[in-house]
């Protein structure tokens, strides 16, 4: 055990004393916002400083030319007496001032087809076809309406429009109620699941080169003359997963400190819906609150605490399951680019594995969510998605317990390969040398 031990702090020192660990630990919070900003700040800089596109209109029923509305992005000009036929005389050089982005034809069928034409000589932008769509349905609606003769038909059904607010209400054992959101949770689940998939493809990575790296400069051959090959394959597995743990551990304190300045800045008030309030429809709040404070009372009505750790554990135990089998197709050859042929049975699974929580999210209480909750190569991600929705205790409990036995026994069957494989040199192990091994 001291060796194991000894092995652990090895393999758990050479990762975290990086800088480069540290640096990218403190600063991945950070850049994943900048990431996500990015495209924002590019919309933002691309319409910033783009003229409004001069936009010339064809109507040929003189009545809903004046619906297109004018803004900074496109400007709309009647041209009277324009027909189809003259569309190439609008696409001139854009030095001449009768260049035009764009010919929006309203036909004179307009109010029995519904079809509007735009001509343009390259592809025409989604903003322009969103654009004439939305004013010109509401136009012709309205002119619709208007053509039947009824008296304030349009008031009429203006007052009787109503848009429905679903609100998702959790009621606890006591009583309580607690505003919840399937978004949220579906969103959060998937994330979850993104986070496992991703740290257990990249840690098993890892160990698998690094056992390459250590066969092929021939390190593996002193190590193992003081230490068993199952001591090193662990001592490996252990070191690289708390290093992993260590990096979660920091960002999951970053972003609760983060959670909890957010949540004061916003003056998150501890009040809920009523049983009386839910019982009337909740046709009016006592309160009136913003978008973000709506938004953090939903996201703290989900259980975090079962969620994390629960997500730990699973973590954890899919983190053997597979990184056992990385270590020991690492074993097997003596070059990183032999790997591809034994590596891809095994991210197959993995990446199954993770477009099944996908399949799930939408319906996390089926049968298919549950059988890929249980069964043990699937049940880290899939369960990620489900535990939002809360899930029945012994649900988790069977997961739990299939995944832990499974997983020891890939880590006890991993363990003869690695002991096979590990002083194996000069010929590439097919899956009939790994089966003899397991023999």
């Amino acid at each position: 055990m001291n060796k194991l031990r000894l092995i652990i702090a090895r393999e758990y020192m050479s990762i975290v004393g990086r800088k480069s660990f540290i640096i990218l630990t403190l600063l991945f919070p950070f850049l994943m916002i900048g990431l996500g900003s990015i495209p924002v700040l590019m919309a933002y800089l691309n319409d910033k400083g783009e003229e409004a596109q001069r936009i010339a209109v064809c109507d040929e029923t003189g009545r809903y030319a004046t619906a297109l509305p004018n803004d900074d992005k496109f400007n709309f000009l009647l041209i009277e007496g324009a027909t189809v036929t003259d569309a190439n005389e609008f696409f001139s050089e854009k030095d001449n001032d009768s260049y035009y982005n764009a010919l929006v034809v309203i036909p004179r069928e307009v109010d029995s087809t519904g079809v509007v034409n735009i001509y343009s000589k390259g592809n025409i932008i989604p903003a322009l076809e969103s654009t004439v769509k939305s004013a010109l349905t509401d136009t012709i609606e309205s002119a619709h309406l208007a053509a039947m003769g009824i008296p304030n038909l349009q008031e009429i059904m203006d007052k009787g429009h109503v848009n429905i607010d679903v609100r998702a209400i959790k009621l606890s054992e006591t009583g309580d109620a607690k505003e919840s959101s399937t978004d949220i949770a579906i969103a959060l689940g998937m994330v979850l699941s993104l986070v496992i998939f991703w740290f257990v493809f990249f840690s098993g990575t890892m160990i698998m080169n690094n056992v390459v790296e250590e066969k092929t400069n021939r390190i593996v051959e002193v190590v193992v003359s003081s230490c068993r090959p199952f001591h090193l394959m662990m001592g490996k597995i252990i070191g690289v997963g708390l290093s992993v743990l260590t990096q979660m551990g920091i960002w999951i304190v970053l972003l609760g400190i983060a959670g909890l300045i957010g949540g004061n800045l916003m003056g998150i008030g501890s009040s809920v819906a009523s049983p009386e309030m839910i019982g009337a429809g909740a046709a009016a709040a006592p309160e009136v609150e913003s978008e973000m404070g709506g938004f953090l009372r939903q996201l703290m009505s989900i259980n975090f605490t079962s969620i994390i750790i629960n997500f730990l554990l699973y973590f954890v135990e899919g983190y053997l399951l597979y990184c056992a089998i990385f270590a020991a197709l690492g074993s097997a050859v003596d070059q990183a680019s032999d790997t591809s042929q034994l590596l891809t049975p095994v991210m197959l699974l993995m990446f199954f594995a993770f477009y099944a929580a996908i399949g799930c999210a939408q319906n996390p209480d089926g049968p298919m969510a549950f059988w890929c909750s249980i069964i043990p190569f699937t049940s880290p991600t899939v369960m990620m998605v489900r535990l939002p929705f809360e899930v029945p205790i012994w649900q988790i409990i069977l997961s739990h317990v299939l995944l832990i036995a499974t997983a020891l026994a890939i880590v006890w069957l991993a363990g003869r390969i690695y002991r096979r494989g590990i002083l194996s040199y000069g010929k590439k192990a097919s899956f009939k040398d790994l089966f003899n091994w397991l023999k």
